[in-house]
């Protein structure tokens, strides 16, 4: 386990918009940068980061963050993970704790699984340049294919020999598990290498770990697949991972552009000749993971397909889910009897790339030019046509982009554009209610979960979005929560050298106790903590927070989509009525204390009323004067207050 003092440094070290920008391109918008989240779909940017705070705020989904959240929400990495990348990236050296068996053991598991990889990379590498076979059959097959040696060893491209157990052998001389080999596909049940004669190709994730590897046979007579993969395992997950995203996400980001092709060698082809912002899906159907971790670079897709009949029927399919993720989708299809890589290799990577800028089309328009075309005047067939190509754009979020394709299809199948939207409504209508339903029921099947949830688990802790019911019920202790997490260090009153914090808690002592939130009395309550520790308040302390939920809290108090331009005094412009809201804190301090003990006194009050109706009921004449008392009391103080806060007060019954 990592220790305190090193998810401290981590933590303080760390900045978002240095993380961040890793994974989203960033523009300067005054203090703050913003750009499109990478965790919903968007057109206009929501998604905020702020240096000066150090997290990050999309106000589109609400998700937020400090650097380390971010890693966890985009890479789906745990706590953990998420330090040691930060470690590994600011050189940092972490001071481990005692774990327990179970952390120890995972780790060491997922450890050991990628250094296993790690050795069976070099293995097959050293097979492809240090024996004999491996340079006059492995090396020279790559280099028929116009591979230079750099680029081979880039890709880590290797070669497994037809020999019984080399590879397992050796593994198991170096001291790795049976078990691990087996899980990881290297090896068979029967202790037989699973990958024999064959050119390997390493698959990375997106930090550039091998997580898997794909074997192409060479023997073009030989009765077994052409190519074979590693099973999935506990670090390959095949429909998150597009084969060479980690040589290509750069690229991607800079020209907002993905191209999409189907094999290794084309993957390696292109990025050879200069067109690095290339992935592949590895010969199987984008999925939509594999469709998000594209949109965290770019909305921008374009695929390459054969320019055969087969090539065409591809791609007409299984791209509803790309612009379901409200993906831009072009599609290009290349000369008949060309795929990327010999095209590439016959015309040169200009030609190439002049070629699929000028011949690429939409999806949309491409799908409904080929349609209508097979079609002809067949008003059955037509009919199909147009069911198909409404289904897809119904499924295009964005209102604006569905109402131009309906423009331009009608137009392309001779249709009235009327026709066309009364077929879109009706579509969007049953997507919106499927959707509906499977949201109730992961609702359920959560709210089911939950309630047979026996232990806690050591995951990461999901922080519970507050209702708006809860917000208003609550919005005074939020008030004094967020005052004390943003400003409850700062100096309240100068010649008494009294905080915020201190101001506020002496005023509610007995407010405290009462609380209803538990999450905002434990504010409170950490930062007495702190008080009575004489140790410094200051907003880190909640954004660095062991616990999540204060956490998250603090991220979402303190984060406005709202900021005071530093440009106004630069213009000299002021504001006349108020200081800056990062300065208003002593005038918010007071406010919070009067209106949270204003609402305590209606409660009281209505408490007292409820008591004194049964009083009355009970003809219980000491009680009943009891209660007017303590009624007059109540109302006096409530008086005082509503004139400190400017508040106007009706008669009220007693």
């Amino acid at each position: 386990m990592i220790s305190k003092k090193s998810v401290q440094e981590i933590l303080e070290t760390a900045r978002v918009e240095e993380v961040v920008g890793d994974f989203v391109n960033l523009k300067r918008r005054g203090v703050n940068l913003i750009g499109l989240c990478p965790f919903h779909n968007e057109k206009t940017p929501s998604f905020t980061v702020s240096p000066g705070k150090n997290i990050y705020k999309c106000f589109g989904c609400g998700k937020a963050g400090d650097p380390a959240k971010f890693l966890m929400e985009h890479e789906s990495y745990t706590f953990p993970e998420a330090l040691r990348y930060l470690a590994k990236k600011y050189g940092l050296e972490i001071e481990e704790e005692v774990r327990t068996e179970e952390d120890e053991e995972a780790q060491r598991v997922e450890d050991s699984l990628f250094i296993l990889n790690d050795f069976a990379k070099k293995h097959y590498a050293g097979q492809l340049f240090e024996t004999d076979t491996g340079k006059s059959v492995g090396l020279r097959y790559f280099k028929d294919r116009g591979f230079r040696e750099e680029t081979i060893r880039k890709f880590d491209l290797g070669f497994a020999p037809n020999q019984r157990d080399v590879f397992t052998q050796k593994a198991r001389d170096a001291g790795f598990e049976p078990e691990y080999l087996r899980q990881l596909g290297l090896t068979t049940e029967h202790g037989r290498d699973f990958f024999r004669d064959r050119v390997m190709f390493t698959i990375h994730n997106l930090t550039g770990k091998p997580v898997a590897f794909a074997g192409r046979i060479l023997n073009s007579t030989a009765k077994a697949p052409k190519y074979i993969n590693s099973p999935e395992s506990e670090i390959y997950h095949k429909s998150r991972i597009l084969y060479g995203a980690y040589f290509a996400q750069r690229a991607m980001r800079q020209q907002d552009e993905c191209i999409l092709v189907e094999g290794y060698t084309d993957v390696i082809s292109l990025h050879q000749g200069g067109i690095e912002n290339v992935v592949a899906s590895s010969g199987t159907s984008l999925t939509v993971e594999q469709v998000r971790l594209i949109r965290r670079f770019t909305p921008n897709i374009k695929i390459l397909y054969d320019g055969d009949e087969a090539g065409k029927k591809a791609a007409l399919r299984g791209l509803d889910i790309a612009l379901e993720q409200d993906m831009n989708v072009r599609v290009v299809l290349l000369p008949e009897k060309e795929d990327p890589d010999s095209y590439l290799q016959q015309v040169g990577a200009t030609a190439f790339q002049e070629y699929i800028e000028e011949q690429s089309k939409d999806f949309i328009l491409f799908k409904t030019q080929v349609l209508a075309t097979d079609a002809g005047a067949d008003p059955v067939r037509k009919t199909a046509l147009i069911k198909d190509i409404v289904a897809s754009i119904a499924l295009i979020p964005d209102p604006i982009k569905r109402s131009l394709y309906i423009k331009e299809c009608a137009s392309i199948v001779e249709v009235g554009e009327e026709v066309l939207i009364n077929e879109l409504n009706a579509q969007v209508r049953r997507l919106l209610g499927k959707r509906r339903q499977e949201k109730e029921r992961e609702e359920r099947a959560a709210q089911r979960q939950e309630d047979h949830e026996a232990v806690e688990t050591q995951t990461v802790e999901k922080p519970k979005v507050a209702t708006s019911s809860e917000l208003v019920r609550h919005r005074y202790e939020r008030e004094i929560a967020r005052i004390l997490i943003a400003s409850g260090g700062q100096i309240f009153d100068k010649e008494e050298q009294i905080t915020v914090a201190e101001f506020i808690l002496s005023h509610i002592e007995e407010e405290l106790a009462a609380f209803e939130s538990p999450i905002y009395r434990k504010v409170a309550e950490l930062c007495l903590d702190l008080l009575l520790d004489k140790t410094p308040l200051s907003t880190n302390y909640f954004l660095q927070h062991e616990e999540e939920s204060i956490r998250n809290l603090a991220i979402e108090l303190i984060h406005s989509p709202y900021e005071f331009s530093p440009g106004w005094e630069e213009r000299e412009i002021y504001l006349t009525t108020q200081k800056a809201p990062e300065l208003n804190y002593v005038q918010e301090s007071v406010e919070a204390v009067d209106r949270l003990k204003y609402e305590k006194i209606e409660k009281l009050m209505e408490q007292n009323q409820q008591l004194l109706q049964e009083a009355r009921s009970e003809t219980a004449p000491e009680e009943i004067l009891r209660r007017m008392k303590i009624h007059h009391k109540l109302l006096e103080q409530k008086a005082l207050l509503a004139k400190r806060l400017g508040l106007v007060v009706g008669p009220r019954k007693g």
